[in-house]
């Protein structure tokens, strides 16, 4: 019962992630087998100080991360708060909240494109400038289109963080709120003073998938553009240099690496407060 789950973890997951750091010292242009070249830190050189597009994707993801934390995730707090009272039909809402969590990232940009199209889209439809020369081109336009498609990341962010919410305010044991009321603390002082730190295990949790949301964020700008135009992002320079036109292997593989570099920090953060919970 291990061995096939450790199979295809290895082919899937280790083999390919042990290739990229290999082939990131190699200049390879993913064809011809005998077209290997050892370049050492060449591609790293490239991608910290060559490569125009690294550092705006680098500010684009901070920008994405900081938004999620700062709107989505509080919105997904929200939700889970209102949703955990005793209001009648909350497992509907609940399920509409959560429909985009499991609907594909490609799929929902394509949705909001659909809402911010430019001609006839909702939104312009809404303040009355479709199909004029007024109507804002919000995926097209660099100044804006971040901000649309990160609207667009917190419609899911937030259903996915409400879920993880429920689950914790679940968790927290019912006698702390009595007691904290019997002591006269408001609505607010047990919330923010009992059942907030008593969810710590939970915020643990809810801040390592942000900063991970915001690292892997690639489908919803794909789609929108093929991430350019203002909407550049790490992992979409690592399909733009192994998969695009002109691809180069080595390079590709060097932005994947710093991706994983980058993406080790909240895990090995998570599991070592994991780990040392467990010790105490």
């Amino acid at each position: 019962m291990v061995a096939i789950p450790t199979l295809i973890q290895l082919v899937l997951v280790w083999l390919p992630t042990v290739a990229s750091i290999v082939l990131s010292f190699f200049r390879w242009d993913g064809l011809t087998l005998g077209g290997f070249q050892f370049v050492g830190a060449a591609n790293y050189r490239f991608v910290f100080a060559e490569s125009p597009a690294f550092w705006p994707a680098v500010l684009h993801n901070v920008v994405w991360l900081l938004f999620l934390a700062v709107i989505g995730t509080p919105l997904g707090l929200l939700l889970a708060v209102l949703l955990d009272q005793p209001i009648r039909g909350s497992r509907i809402y609940q399920s509409i909240f959560f429909v985009p969590v499991m609907l594909s990232v490609a799929l929902i940009g394509i949705i909001w494109q659909l809402f911010y199209s430019q001609d006839n889209g909702l939104l312009n439809s809404l303040l009355g400038t479709a199909g004029t020369p007024r109507a804002v081109d919000w995926f097209g336009n660099s100044n804006v289109n971040l901000w649309a498609a990160l609207v667009a990341a917190t419609w899911r962010h937030a259903g996915y963080i409400m879920i993880l919410y429920l689950a914790g305010l679940k968790g927290v044991d019912p006698s702390l709120r009595e007691a904290a009321a019997l002591d006269g603390a408001n609505a607010r002082q047990i919330f923010f003073r009992v059942v907030f730190p008593a969810m710590a295990p939970t915020n643990v949790i809810i801040v390592v998938i942000t900063i991970i949301e915001s690292l892997r964020a690639f489908d919803i700008v794909y789609v929108i553009n093929g991430a350019t135009n203002g909407l550049e992002l790490v992992s979409a320079l690592v399909i733009q240099y192994l998969v695009g036109e002109g691809q180069v292997i080595g390079i590709g593989s060097a932005f994947a690496v710093v991706l994983l570099v980058i993406s080790l920090v909240p895990i090995v953060f998570y599991l070592s407060r994991t780990f040392s919970t467990k010790e105490r």
